[in-house]
């Protein structure tokens, strides 16, 4: 680590980012009173919105007390882990509980207003005015996305005005608090939200034959909810930890790159960024007779144009021609990694729409396949993902190789720039969060409206064109935060390599552990297996939790269609608090088993096998984890949209055989696109974090006079039985709480 002291000119340009932070947070906070003050609409309108309010109000409280008992052990852990004095290692814990905080507050702030911004959605549409309808869906995400740039950039600005040459491992634990938060959040928000979608279609649309909100629905009221903490919440802690984590490893090879310039340069284009993000959501407005999506997307190649040039400017200003040790222009160089990354994410915006997109060839091809059964909408779904996963990953893929190549031979270099393109990339993040936010917004907005029966004819189809476009957004906005999630963690690939070398002192041990990371290394060739192999295991666990919980609500639906008959023909009233219940209960039991694996294995595999198949483990969890993460989403998102295209009236329209199959194509993509596929972003991000922070503590044990092989291995035994036995417990539960006998389940009512 080199010794870093600000000069006074640099200080201030910390501080006017911070200022520019507090700015990002003040336009939230005008966002959100523009939002609030527009009409809640009808009161049945807002009981509906206040039941759901108030079940993700405590959804959201349960979990943060779960998760408050890993916060205080990570704290400790993190206590504990070697640094370069006292006051680093009390920073880095203190930072990981505000970077927890934060990550934190801005699901809460995400989901609060997403309840509130329902039924006025609706209430525009029954006034017949889209474009305002559109306006406070987006400005909503406006909020959330300028709470999300503001605490991260000012979280990151007072690590480094505080601690300076040290920030870069201050940092770590700023960004791994956020990561982690945001890691439970995805999952069991994602658990929460599919175990209600899915039994409330299963029951409500295909055994019962009625609409996917109709009010006769026990678990109505959960979905909505679910949308709130899981795709709100989640998403908005999700692209927060993005965010931080980027800025961490960028500060920290920007530093060991170029210096004090390299520790406060990445400050200055997410703070560009957020002024970008600003005028974006102010140009998101409507045109007469002008598609939704068409506006939104207007707002962001705007903004994202915009920021790509006040940052290659930024570059030249603010960083030097040249540098001792690197015979090339840092400036240029930066400059164009900068753009390389913001090219990149509307480059992923296009792509990812054009295969889940209601006007797209692939999705309509998905919509044709109902013709001929579910099974073919199934496997047309899953060729979309895999054939998607492939343009998106070689399209990252060739992104980081043209970074590399720009780093002019130097690998430190060449990893900054890397950073600097996600930090490019995160430039547009304030659009992103608000695009995908207006998705979960306008989708409740439909639900409220069709429970409350307030909506009908042309506003009915004003929300059903918004839910659309927020399907949409919803998924293009997932391939952004996985194209950010991969850059984040090469960056931070490159910040562990940066910290085993810095940990070696003998010539001899850094030459051999040179030889242990060459790819031909049975150690690091096992590594990248057991990487790829804790993504499958990681997916695959989030998947068996919907499940079970999806079972759950299944069973609990049709008892209630069974036992109050009245139900049907609305003469009593389904027990909506009982689903929501039992939803909280599940995701909060659920979440656990994957977060373990995460956190622990990692340190298994690095205290057990050494750095070099650590460092292996990290490679296969990224490449894998890409092609994973982006198959989930694209899969679940053309299935989800090509049910919409039956739904307004293609092949059979509602009702029809075709519809049948496509609710359950959707049903399948469910916990595919928004459980499993967000949930590996912050899962690769996690186990990068935890590689960087116990890299000293395992090169410490393994090499030079303090080596202990015992207490390294004992250890990995501990981590290795913690893993097994979460896993063993967690496949020991039933299928489903509560189940009934076949006999039973055959019956509705």
């Amino acid at each position: 680590m080199r010794d870093i002291d600000l000069s006074g000119g640099e200080i201030s340009i910390v501080i006017v980012v911070a200022l520019i932070a507090l700015a990002a947070l003040v336009m939230g906070f005008k966002f959100r009173q523009e939002v609030l003050a527009t009409d809640p609409g009808t009161p049945s309108m807002q009981e509906i919105g206040k039941a759901v309010q108030e079940g993700a109000q405590a959804y959201l409280q349960r979990q943060f007390k779960t998760l408050g008992i890993f916060v205080v052990i990570a704290f400790l852990l993190l206590f504990a882990l070697p640094a370069d004095d006292t006051a680093v290692r009390i920073g880095r814990s203190v930072f990981f509980i505000l970077g927890a905080g934060f990550s934190a507050g801005i699901g809460y702030l995400g989901m609060n207003l997403a309840t509130a911004a329902n039924m006025r959605v609706a209430e525009a549409a029954r006034n017949l005015d889209r474009d305002k309808g559109m306006q406070i869906a987006f400005r909503t995400g406006g909020t959330v996305g300028m709470a999300t740039v503001g605490l991260g950039l000012l979280g990151a600005a007072l690590v480094v005005l505080f601690y300076q040459g040290n920030a870069p491992q201050v940092l770590e634990g700023f960004g791994f608090g956020a990561a982690l938060l945001a890691m439970f959040m995805r999952v069991g928000g994602g658990i929460f939200t599919k175990a209600a979608d899915v039994g409330a279609d299963l029951v409500g649309k295909v055994e019962a034959g009625i609409p996917e909100d109709d009010p006769r629905n026990a678990a109505t009221i959960a979905d909505n909810v679910g949308d709130n903490v899981g795709d709100c919440a989640g998403m908005a802690a999700d692209l927060f930890e993005s965010y931080a984590v980027t800025l961490v490893a960028a500060l920290i090879l920007g530093s060991a790159a170029l210096g004090s310039e390299g520790l406060t340069f990445p400050l200055i284009i997410p703070a560009i960024g957020a002024l970008t993000a600003i005028a974006g959501v102010y140009l998101t407005k409507g045109r007469a007779g002008e598609s939704a999506l068409v506006t939104i997307n207007r707002g962001f190649y705007i903004s994202a144009l915009v920021a790509a040039g006040v940052c290659a400017i930024a570059a030249f200003v603010f960083l030097p021609g040249e540098v001792d040790g690197l015979d090339l222009d840092p400036s240029v160089r930066v400059a164009a990694a900068v753009i390389i990354g913001i090219v990149l994410a509307a480059f992923i915006l296009w792509l990812t729409g054009y295969f889940t997109g209601t006007e797209s060839k692939p999705t309509k091809n998905v919509a044709k396949t109902s013709l001929t059964g579910p099974a073919t909408v199934v496997l047309s779904g899953i060729g979309v993902g895999f054939e998607s996963a492939v343009y998106t990953a070689a399209t990252i893929a060739g992104a980081v190789f043209v970074l590399f190549t720009l780093g002019g031979g130097s690998l430190i270099f060449a990893l900054f720039l890397v950073a600097m393109a996600g930090c490019g990339l995160l430039t547009t993040v304030g659009m992103i969060v608000a695009m995908d936010t207006f998705g979960p917004v306008s989708d409740n907005a439909q639900g409220i409206a069709e429970m409350s029966g307030d909506v009908d004819g042309e506003g009915a189809q004003i929300l059903t064109e918004l839910d659309a476009v927020g399907n949409t957004t919803k998924a293009v906005t997932k391939g952004i935060a996985i194209a950010t999630a991969v850059l984040a963690a090469t960056a931070l690939f490159g910040s562990y390599f940066n910290a085993i070398t810095n940990a070696v002192d003998s010539v001899e041990d850094i030459n051999d552990m040179m030889n242990s990371l060459i790819v031909f290394d049975p150690r690091a060739l096992v590594g990248i297996i057991l990487g790829g192999s804790v993504v499958f295991m990681f997916s695959g666990l989030a998947i068996d939790a919907v499940t079970r919980a999806a079972g759950a609500i299944v069973f609990e639906v049709r008892r209630q269609f069974r036992e109050k008959p009245g139900i049907m023909n609305f003469t009593e009233k389904p027990d909506y608090a009982r689903v929501v219940d039992i939803c909280t209960r599940d995701s909060l039991r659920e979440l656990a088993t994957p977060g373990l694996l995460a956190i622990l294995a990692p340190i298994a595999v690095g205290f057990g096998l050494g750095v070099s198949a650590l460092a292996g483990y990290l490679a296969g969890a990224i490449g894998t984890g890409v092609l994973m993460a982006v198959f989930l989403a694209n899969s679940g998102g053309a299935w989800d949209n090509a049910k919409k295209i039956v739904e307004d009236g293609h092949h059979g329209g509602k009702g029809s055989p075709a519809h049948e199959a496509t609710v359950i194509g959707d049903t399948v993509g469910d916990p595919f696109k928004d459980t499993a596929g967000p949930a590996i972003n912050p899962l690769i991000k996690v186990m990068n974090l935890v590689a960087l922070l116990i890299a000293p503590a395992v090169v410490g044990l393994t090499y030079g006079d303090s080596a202990n092989d015992i207490v390294r291995w004992l250890i990995a035994l501990a981590a290795l039985a913690a893993i097994v036995g979460s896993i063993w417990f967690s496949k020991r539960r039933p299928t489903a709480i509560g189940e009934e006998t076949p006999e039973q389940a055959q019956q509705l009512g």
